[in-house]
């Protein structure tokens, strides 16, 4: 198993009680024909891990909770893999996210992403 599978599954367990994320898988064969069909959301650029958080909101909404979309790309930690970067399509979809009020961003730790998810909540 690779080190950025580890760093997933561990991200998944740490948010598990909080957070309902899922696997995105990104990529694309071709058909005999020819044709490209492309799987995954928001491919290419979308992150590792997409779901919500959700949030119980202000009393003029009478305690309802609601979903804020949440996508984590998942990077192998820095001392085992220090150039493993981003890629401009997966930044641009993290910005998309944060400026639709969503939670995004890259994390290479469980310990960063429930950082992440505290502090953008």
């Amino acid at each position: 198993m690779n080190p950025e599978t580890i760093v997933q599954q561990e991200v998944l367990l740490a948010l598990s009680g909080h957070s309902t994320l899922f696997r995105n898988n990104c990529g694309g064969f071709k058909t005999k024909s020819g044709r490209v069909i492309k799987y995954g959301i928001a491919n290419p650029g979308g992150s590792d891990l997409i779901g919500w958080t959700p949030l119980k909101i202000t009393r003029e909404m009478a305690g309802r909770t609601v979903a804020i979309f949440t996508a984590l790309e998942v990077k192998t930690p820095e001392f085992i893999e220090p150039r493993n970067t981003h890629e401009m399509r997966q930044e641009h979809f993290i910005t998309v996210v944060r400026n639709a009020g969503g939670i995004a961003d890259f994390v290479r730790s469980a310990n960063e992403a429930t950082q992440t998810i505290k502090e953008m909540l």
